[in-house]
């Protein structure tokens, strides 16, 4: 009697032990799945440094997002929801690097406020290859009225729907302030280029080949304030570091709007600029354009295209996309609003728009 009991106390035993370390195992394998907590609303590289912006940039304005299908987008929206939401999904990705992958997929085609999807050419993903477009064309044209009308308008209904699509969430615009902003813009970058055309036509060819850069940027500076002026007369959103609602700022968002339309003329600087001083070189008689101006087109578009996929992110980089500002730079009435309701913050932060 007593070995069958001692058989059953073993057995009995081993059964336990079998079962913790089923449940080790189980838990051991759930751990492994597991991917570490990051928080995918900060982007993955340091902001405070430029090229960490760069970097970030670099990713989100890539071109070949583009390409990315409806499904794999849809799919990259569900990743980026549940990881929010602190759901398990480990069934759609296995490392940080694929969560990174599906973030800047889902942030290169979602508003990052209003979580709306973005027309196609109004995405950053999409300034490279249009721009590419346009630039050369303009630059290519610059001497003929009718291409400059045609350019400079196809350029501003570009930079509308782009200025549109990254404006501040808060920003509501009427079809009416849509109309008005679209002509002042269209009428600013049309009025520049055919006066200084006008002005330039007995200058050096260098000189007339720069007009466009000057007309795009005029008009940057006019499309950009009227596409987001609803936010200059009811102001942005301030968070504080939660990403809590605090205030609304209009100084903040006139702030946010000028250093966009810096960051949009520092885009075109490089190909504006350079491509043309290069150009000139190579239609003196002689040289290569001078015997083959058929190249002139292809050529100029093709430098343009590969300075942009640099340009872009560069451009972008010069300033976070989420900008702080200290409290005592606001208004005073929100200054007061902001203190009365939490009286330790010092600084506050808003989406100045791409």
């Amino acid at each position: 009697m007593k070995k069958k009991t001692d058989c059953r106390s073993r057995e009995s035993n081993l059964k336990k032990k079998n079962k913790y370390l089923q449940i080790q195992i189980s838990i051991n394998v759930r751990n492994m799945s597991a991917l570490p907590k990051v928080d995918i609303d900060q982007p993955k590289f340091d902001q405070s440094t430029y090229i960490g912006r760069f970097k970030h940039f670099f990713l989100l304005t890539n071109p070949l997002n583009l390409l990315t299908s409806s499904a794999e987008l849809e799919r990259s929206q569900r990743i980026v929801r549940n990881y929010r939401a602190g759901k398990d999904i480990t069934s759609d990705v296995s490392t940080l690097d694929e969560l990174w992958h599906a973030k800047y997929i889902y942030d290169s085609a979602y508003h990052p406020e209003t979580g709306e999807k973005s027309p196609l050419i109004g995405r950053m993903s999409a300034q490279m290859p249009m721009n590419t477009i346009i630039t050369g064309c303009m630059l290519s044209f610059h001497k003929s009225t009718s291409a400059v009308v045609f350019w400079q308008w196809f350029n501003q209904t570009f930079n509308a729907i782009v200025n549109y699509t990254n404006r501040s969430g808060s920003s509501k615009l009427t079809t009416g302030d849509l109309v008005k902003c679209y002509c002042l813009g269209t009428g600013g970058a049309l009025g520049t280029a055919l006066s200084l055309n006008r002005l330039t036509a007995n200058m050096p060819p260098l000189i007339g080949r720069l007009v466009p850069f000057v007309a795009i940027s005029a008009a940057n500076c006019i499309n950009v304030p009227m596409m987001r002026s609803h936010e200059i007369r009811n102001g942005v959103v301030l968070l504080n570091e939660q990403g809590r609602e605090v205030g609304v700022s209009k100084r903040a968002a006139i702030t946010g709007i000028a250093l966009v339309v810096l960051s949009r003329i520092a885009m075109a600087i490089p190909g504006m600029t350079f491509t043309p001083v290069l150009i000139d070189k190579l239609d003196k008689p002689g040289k290569l354009l001078n015997r083959l101006p058929w190249l002139n087109p292809p050529l100029q578009t093709g430098i343009c295209g590969l300075l942009l996929i640099f340009a872009t992110p560069m451009g972008c980089a010069l300033w976070p996309q989420k900008m702080n500002i200290k409290i005592e730079k606001l208004e005073h009435e929100v200054q007061a609003d902001v203190k009365k309701k939490n009286p330790d913050l010092k600084v506050v932060w808003f989406n100045k728009g791409l």
